[in-house]
């Protein structure tokens, strides 16, 4: 069934199919729409006074036992930072969709961007990190919103999905039949007669998880430095030991989050990467060369953090990296490789508009393939 629709709509839809059950939010520009379609669709739906307390009631929910769901661009998203390294220490489950727009500040809230990845790999203090998972099409708004909640519920932690204006906005002709079936995910709770340890982990470094709403055990979450049964012990050996495992759980677990886009072309010697809305840029980029018989291999990162090694041996295998991204610095290509990029790696980069295919082209062209 063909239908006009927007990132937004399938963001939501496939949020509350997957389980999320309460959005929090305050409206922000361009994030607008999925505040707005969230209050037909959700269960519970709550305007918040700011993003403060938006933050602050999502973990207050997660910590009931609700899978909760906000929409933010950065002016908010920087007022929220203190509040999800809260509920990174608590490890309460979350989604926090981030709609990219222009900065720095509030910047011009009509205007795309992708400028807040680095701003995402350092939120934590501490510098650990926290799943982000990116869409760059239509099925990943659907796809990703899922996987994203189910990572948030798996591995007890906030997760970020990371989007932009044009995505969540641009409306425009799609089937509905393509989108594969989602069913609510289903969650492991403690069910055991004795004391609940609320940071006992599993085999994979997740704690068990309890809402503080049963009525049968004592439940204790909180975001200072705690030991397993989340006592405050300041840096006792114990307590520290819980922080590491806080962030081993993260990567340790990468695999169950691992999204990316691979094509391989044998013949070729040339890599394009890019992300979100600019990986559009690259497919039709590629497209084009091949047409000319200029075949490129191309690669879409969708987990963008934390970065796997699997990434760095993919970009190593070709003698020229192209990095695509709507940004001036560089920012993905910066966290890829450092202050200064191998001779080899190369950018195509903007700010203020989205990065147009032939400039991806002429940047192959110029290095050769």
């Amino acid at each position: 069934m063909q239908a006009l629709i927007d990132g937004s709509r399938l963001m939501t839809e496939a949020l509350v199919r997957a389980g999320a059950e309460v959005f929090i939010g305050y409206p922000i520009t361009p994030a607008n729409n999925l505040y707005l379609f969230s209050g037909k669709r959700f269960k519970t739906f709550l305007a918040a006074p700011d993003e403060i307390t938006t933050l602050q009631w999502m973990s207050g929910f997660s910590a009931a036992g609700k899978l909760p769901v906000t929409a933010t661009s950065f002016p908010g998203f920087a007022l929220m930072l203190e509040s999800i390294n809260m509920a990174y220490m608590m490890e309460l489950p979350m989604v926090i969709v981030l709609v990219q727009r222009l900065g720095p500040a509030t910047g011009t809230a009509t205007s795309g961007a992708q400028g807040d990845i680095t701003l995402l790999n350092g939120m934590l203090s501490g510098g650990y990190s926290i799943p982000v998972i990116s869409t760059s099409t239509a099925n990943d708004c659907w796809e990703m919103a899922e996987h994203a909640l189910k990572t948030a519920a798996d591995l007890r932690t906030p997760v970020i999905l990371l989007t932009s204006k044009e995505e969540v906005m641009t409306q425009f002709s799609f089937d509905l039949d393509t989108l594969k079936e989602i069913k609510p995910i289903e969650r492991k709770y403690y069910t055991g007669d004795e004391k609940f340890i609320p940071y006992n982990r599993d085999e994979r470094g997740v704690p068990e998880f309890l809402p503080v709403s049963n009525d049968k055990h004592q439940v204790r979450y909180t975001a200072s430095t705690h030991n397993a049964n989340g006592i405050l012990e300041g840096i006792t050996p114990e307590a520290l030991s819980n922080t590491i495992k806080i962030q081993e759980k993260i990567e340790n677990n990468l695999d169950s989050y691992l999204y990316y886009e691979f094509v391989k072309e044998e013949s070729s010697d040339t890599l394009l990467v890019s992300y979100g809305i600019t990986a559009n840029a690259v497919r039709e980029a590629a497209k084009i060369l091949k047409e000319e018989g200029r075949p490129v291999s191309v690669f879409i990162p969708k987990t963008l953090l934390p970065i796997p090694d699997l990434y760095m041996n993919i970009m190593s295998g070709y003698n020229n990296v192209v990095i695509a991204e709507e940004n001036h610095p560089g920012l993905y290509r910066k966290l890829l490789f450092g202050a200064k990029a191998p001779a080899n790696v190369h950018s195509v980069n903007t700010i203020g508009r989205m990065i147009n295919p032939d400039e991806i082209i002429e940047e192959v062209k110029k290095h050769g393939n």
